[in-house]
């Protein structure tokens, strides 16, 4: 079994020492109490149908169905809530749990209440139709032309079944990024259409004075949480630095990097490993926002991004014209030091996914031996002088993996031989277990790399990893 591994012993040695676990505990500790938050939420809407005869309607077939609907619906507008707040980039959580975490729990949230949702409609429905399924079509027709917010909210539904269609793994395999990104801006269009109904026609969000403070206080915050950490910050953050291109470098193999310098940079709050959603403005395509990583760590001076042409919009970055006026939200991610709970780490990535460990392995302190790089591509590596000059300085391993895959269930290049990934890694890297892991690639790619980082006994907690689907 070889690797081909780019000797750092003419690094000086150092001492070092990680950040601490202060921040590593104040994130879990806001991890514990959005999850306490969430449940509480779930419990009380739950309280209030119940206090509303929630249970005593249960006993009559047609009530029975009325009742259960009531409840599903419930749960379900609390969940959706949940879901919007979960992508509105609160920084607090955004810095708890990183953006490919909650997009996780985003996607399962929004399933359950997607779910809740399609039962609500249809209990109600049979309910109202005094449990006839024959009056189903005749009751649904009638509750959504007569009923006040009922005709917005058929809409709102129609808007959120396509957003859900469109998430599934299949479907988004078959849109463009930006075909997919500006469908699922509808889930924001469904949630606000709605409103009116719940209001309007649902007794329990008005049945007493704590239920209708606590629905129009989820609504609100929820409002404002997006309008403010998805519209007004963003553009804000952008006017006040005012960001611009300054060059792009052809970086070979389809990969170009923008360089971008402004004002104040150093209050930008940016960290190695983070990224940003990029607006270049001024070309087709602007409205559109596409997350691309930092390949070098920010220096308060200028930013650094590199983008792989994988069609679409991100072959126009290497048309960008000097100057070129950029708008951007961020930073986002915990692919950073604030994840770092130990001295030594281990970065692995594939193809251009090196980009946010390259500034990782610039930024964060480390001593000879304590940091090493596993790295896939095919053809060439990117930044081989830079991570060349990275070990003679500062005393990073590089170990070079080209070559395309062994198999498909195998995230290794064919220089692992026969072994099993996890064998290869402890191979590799013989104190695997005693390291923080970063990991940035394809999602199949990075799903492989956690069960084998799992099975060489990395804790969970300290594999680190945002991946890429598109």
């Amino acid at each position: 079994m070889t690797g081909g591994l780019l000797d750092s012993s003419m690094a000086v040695a150092a001492p070092t020492r990680p950040r601490g676990f202060a921040r590593a505990r104040w994130d879990e500790a806001v991890r514990l109490g959005a999850l306490a938050a969430l449940w509480l939420s779930l419990l009380l809407v739950a309280y209030w149908w119940s206090a509303d005869g929630g249970f005593q309607d249960l006993g009559g077939w047609a009530t029975g169905l009325t009742s259960a609907g009531r409840l599903t619906g419930l749960l379900s507008a609390d969940l959706l809530l949940a879901q919007v707040l979960l992508m509105a980039r609160v920084p607090v959580l955004e810095r708890a749990y990183g953006q490919d975490r909650l997009a996780v729990i985003h996607r399962w949230v929004g399933l359950a209440s997607f779910n809740l949702m399609v039962v609500h409609l249809v209990l109600i429905t049979w309910g109202y139709g005094a449990g006839s399924i024959g009056a189903f079509p005749s009751t649904l027709w009638n509750l959504v032309i007569t009923y006040p917010g009922m005709l917005l909210a058929a809409a709102g539904t129609v808007a959120l079944i396509g957003v859900a269609v469109t998430s599934f793994q299949a479907s988004r395999r078959r849109l463009r990024y930006e075909s997919w990104h500006l469908l699922h801006l509808y889930a924001y269009l469904g949630v606000g259409l709605a409103l009116p109904h719940q209001l309007w026609t649902g007794q329990s969000f008005l049945g007493s004075t704590g239920a209708t403070i606590y629905w129009w206080s989820a609504w609100g915050v929820t409002a404002t949480a997006v309008l403010v950490w998805r519209v007004a910050v963003p553009l804000a953050r952008s006017r006040r630095h005012l960001l611009r291109v300054t060059s792009v470098a052809d970086e070979g193999d389809g990969v170009v990097s923008v360089y971008v310098t402004g004002r104040h940079l150093h209050r930008l709050g940016a960290e190695a490993g983070q990224f940003f959603n990029w607006r270049f403005l001024g070309r087709p395509g602007w409205t559109r926002a596409h997350p691309y990583s930092l390949s070098a760590a920010p220096d308060g001076q200028s930013l650094r991004i590199s983008v792989k042409d994988l069609g679409d919009d991100s072959a126009l970055v290497r048309s960008l014209r000097r100057g070129t006026r950029v708008l951007v939200e961020g930073p986002y991610g915990r692919l950073s030091a604030r994840a770092r709970t130990r001295a030594k780490v281990a970065f692995i990535a594939a193809g251009v996914g090196v980009t946010p460990l390259r500034a990782l392995a610039e930024e964060l302190p480390y001593a000879p031996g304590e940091a090493v790089l596993l790295y896939r591509f095919r053809d060439r590596p990117l930044f081989e002088h830079e991570f060349h000059v990275l070990a003679r300085e500062k005393g990073l391993q590089v170990l070079w993996l080209p070559g395309r895959r062994r198999r498909p269930d195998s995230w290794l290049g064919p220089d692992a031989g026969r072994v099993d990934d996890a064998t290869a890694l402890r191979y590799w890297v013989p104190d695997i277990a005693d390291r923080d892991v970063y990991v940035c690639g394809p999602e199949p790619w990075a799903e492989q790399v956690r069960a084998s980082a799992l099975a060489a006994g990395v804790p969970p907690e300290r594999f680190h990893v945002e991946a890429f689907g598109w």
